[in-house]
């Protein structure tokens, strides 16, 4: 398993993170034991997740897989073979289990969610620590114009930094990175950190696959290159759309059939069936899964400094995991390009 530096940090990750939402909601306690033993035997030291974990957010079940997570370093003992990444959530009134539906990224939030996922994961130190989504009025998750007629008050940047710095000095996480940021965002953040000397953002976790590239044309793979932030690209299937598996059988158990309509339209519209289909077919053409091919492209690509795979089962966690060893040949690249000029970004 290949393995990169990320941003200007001193941690050496596997080109493959396991992804874990499905902690605590399609995988049981033992499960996410087997996925995490599996992955460490395929080379893989990146373990991503979040306190607002498992999906879909819940009250009942929040924290859950962190606590799986938790369960595994004690058994293990594997903790320093790992890099461990975690996430605080932002403001979200709807999330009133999370610290009171009073969740933002201020000191006091963000130490209450440092140590409460310091508790649930059982360790002492968590190695990147990220900002969930931000503060301020930005589009995310589905949404993709920005709209000022929906600006809010947002916890100042310097702030949100100033207490990382007091977390790094006391221990408590290593590096920092943020989550579904704009370019204005990450310079915000760098611009911020060198003014008033506080801590650098290291990584950007933020959606990327081939029927959402848009990383490439915002110019956030501009700015990311010239600040040295590494791009940890998540939902690489989207939603399992890029398996096929809902082409193949529209009834097919995932995410997009057994969670409701609401939870990732995004991924429903008829442009996204569409330009599935002829990845699919390009995929198979060429003696690949179109799962394989998705990841294989996205493990390719020059700012990317780690892909997060999410599976529920070993055998779709061995299919993504062998995608990283497959290099595309120059006429599929050209082929996915001619693609993606017909289907420009259909799941956004």
């Amino acid at each position: 398993m290949k393995k990169q530096t990320l941003g200007r940090t001193d941690l050496t990750v596997s080109r493959v993170c396991l992804g874990t939402m499905t902690f605590g909601e399609q995988n049981t306690e033992a499960e996410a034991h087997s996925q995490l033993d599996y992955a460490l035997e395929r080379g893989i030291n990146f373990i991503d997740t979040a306190e607002m974990y498992p999906v879909p957010p819940k009250a009942d079940t929040q924290g859950a897989t962190e606590r799986f997570i938790g369960s595994w370093l004690k058994k293990s003992g594997k903790r320093s073979d790992i890099v461990l990444a975690t996430k605080a959530a932002g403001p979200n009134a709807n999330q009133t289990w999370i610290r009171g539906g009073k969740h933002n990224l201020d000191a006091k939030n963000i130490r209450a969610a440092v140590d409460a996922s310091l508790q649930r994961l059982q360790t002492d130190y968590i190695d990147l620590y990220q900002l969930h989504w931000p503060s301020r009025n930005v589009p995310i998750f589905g949404a993709n114009q920005f709209e000022p007629k929906k600006e809010r008050a947002g916890v100042p940047i310097e702030d949100t930094l100033a207490v990382l710095g007091e977390l790094i000095e006391a221990g408590k996480i290593r590096h920092i990175g943020v989550s579904n940021e704009s370019p204005w965002g990450v310079c915000e953040y760098i611009k911020q950190a060198e003014m008033r000397g506080l801590p650098r953002i290291a990584t950007i976790q933020n959606l990327y696959n081939l029927t959402a590239r848009a990383f490439e044309t915002t110019l956030l793979d501009e700015v990311c290159y010239r600040e040295d932030v590494s791009l940890l690209a998540y939902s690489p299937l989207a939603f399992g759309q890029l398996s096929a598996k809902y082409i193949d059988d529209p009834k097919a158990v995932g995410r997009l059939t057994i969670y409701p309509p609401t939870w990732s339209p995004r991924y429903l519209r008829p442009s996204v069936f569409a330009a599935v289909k002829e990845y699919a077919a390009l995929a198979r053409e060429n003696a690949m899964s179109p799962a394989q091919m998705s990841l294989a492209w996205c493990y390719s690509r020059w700012f990317v400094g780690s892909t997060i795979i999410g599976s529920t089962s070993l055998a779709q966690l061995k299919e993504n995991i062998d995608a990283e060893s497959i290099v595309l040949p120059v006429e599929v690249m050209k082929a996915i390009d001619e693609i993606h000029a017909r289907y420009m970004n259909p799941g956004q």
